[in-house]
C-alpha cells in the first residue's frame, strides 16, 4: 500500500521512509503542508498519510481539515491520517483529532507503536474499499439488466425523463427508437433459451459499439429495447435507426456452430420542444405504433412517425404479426 510522509524535517522524513520501506510500503514524500495537500488531491493519491503537526504552508491539522471537507458528500476513497506530533497537552491532541485525524503518534515515535497504528489504518482503508465495491455492485444490480448489462427498464425511463428536460432546456431535438428482434420466439424454440440469451447479448454488444457515447440504450422488456438519441431530428433519427439495423443484419451470429442471421425492426419518432406537449409515455406509444407498422410491412425495417400524430390501429387492415 502507498503511504504519504509529510514532514519538513529531513532527518524525521528519512527515518520514517527507511522504516516504512522496510515494511514494504510504497512511499510518497512531501516537505511541507501545501505539497502534502497537492499529493492527497492528485490522481491515485495515497490512502494512508503520516503528517507532521507543525509544517510550513499548512499544518498537519489544516491538511486534515481540507481533506475531510473536500471529500464531504463525495464517493471518494477514504484517507487514513496519522498525525505525528511533539505536543502532549490534552487540548492540543483534541484539536488534532477534531480536525479529522484518525490517530496520532508522539515524537520520537516507537516503531512497534507505529506499525500497530498503520496496521489498523490499513484495515480501515481495506474495509472502506470493500464497502464501496459492495455498494457499486448493488447499484449495478439495481440499474442494469442482469443478462445484457445495459440499463434496465426503470433506469432507461429515468434517463428518458432527464433527456427530455435537457432537450427542453437547450431547445434541441430528442430521437427515440423502439427496437424489437424479429422472430425471436423462433430462435428460442429452435435453438433453446441459452442461444436466445446469447442473441440478446450480441445484439446489445453490436448496438452499444455502434452508438454515440452520449446515446443511451436500455432493455424495455423481453426482446424490446429503448434507444435515446439526443440532438436527433426526424431525419437523423431515421438514419440512425437504419444504420443500427444494417449493423445487426450485416454479420450472422454464431450459435453452436450455426450461423444465424438475426434482424431487428425499429419504430422511431423525434420530439422537439415547442412541437407540442409530450411525455415519455406518449412518445414511447408513438414509437410503438411505428414499430407495429414496421412489423406489418414485413419486418427488418425502420418506420418513423411524427411525434404530433399517432396512427389509429383500428384503421390497420392487417393483423398484428408475431414478434
Amino acid at each position: 500500500m502507498r503511504i504519504l510522509i509529510a514532514d519538513d524535517s529531513i532527518v524525521s522524513r528519512h527515518l520514517l521512509e527507511a522504516t516504512l520501506r522496510k515494511w514494504n510500503y510504497e512511499i510518497a514524500v512531501a516537505c511541507d503542508g501545501l505539497e502534502a495537500w497537492e499529493i492527497l488531491q492528485g490522481e491515485n493519491a495515497p490512502r494512508l498519510a503520516i503528517l507532521d503537526w507543525v509544517m510550513p504552508g499548512l499544518t498537519g491539522p489544516e491538511v486534515c481539515k481540507r481533506v475531510r471537507e473536500s471529500s464531504r458528500g463525495k464517493e471518494a476513497n477514504y484517507t487514513y491520517i496519522l498525525l505525528l506530533t511533539s505536543k502532549s497537552q490534552r487540548e492540543d491532541l483534541i484539536e488534532g483529532m477534531e480536525s479529522g485525524a484518525d490517530d496520532y503518534l508522539t515524537k520520537p515515535f516507537d516503531q512497534h507503536e507505529l506499525k500497530v497504528r498503520l496496521r489498523a489504518g490499513t484495515r480501515i482503508v481495506d474495509l472502506e474499499r470493500e464497502l464501496v465495491s459492495a455498494r457499486e455492485e448493488l447499484r449495478e444490480q439495481a440499474t442494469k439488466d442482469f443478462l445484457t448489462r445495459i440499463w434496465n427498464r426503470s433506469s432507461i425511463l429515468d434517463i428518458f425523463q432527464r433527456e427530455m428536460s435537457r432537450a427542453e432546456r437547450e431547445c434541441r431535438s430528442l430521437g427515440l427508437l423502439l427496437a424489437d428482434l424479429d422472430r425471436f420466439k423462433t430462435v428460442n424454440d429452435t435453438y433453446g433459451h441459452f442461444a436466445g440469451d446469447a442473441v440478446l447479448r450480441e445484439f446489445t454488444r453490436r448496438m452499444t459499439a455502434s452508438m454515440r457515447p452520449y446515446d443511451a440504450i436500455g432493455r424495455y422488456g423481453g426482446e424490446e429495447f429503448l434507444i435515446l438519441l439526443p440532438g436527433c431530428d426526424e431525419q437523423c433519427t431515421f438514419s440512425q435507426a437504419e444504420r443500427l439495423r444494417l449493423v445487426l443484419a450485416a454479420e450472422p451470429m454464431l450459435l453452436n456452430d450455426t450461423r444465424l442471421t438475426v434482424t431487428v425492426s425499429f419504430g422511431a419518432t423525434s420530439w422537439r420542444p415547442g412541437s407540442g406537449e409530450a411525455t415519455p409515455e406518449a412518445l414511447i406509444r408513438i414509437a410503438d405504433d411505428a414499430l407495429y407498422v414496421a412489423k406489418n410491412q414485413g419486418r427488418n425495417r425502420s418506420v418513423i412517425l411524427p411525434s404530433q400524430a399517432v396512427p389509429n390501429h383500428e384503421a390497420e387492415s392487417a393483423a398484428e404479426p408475431s414478434a
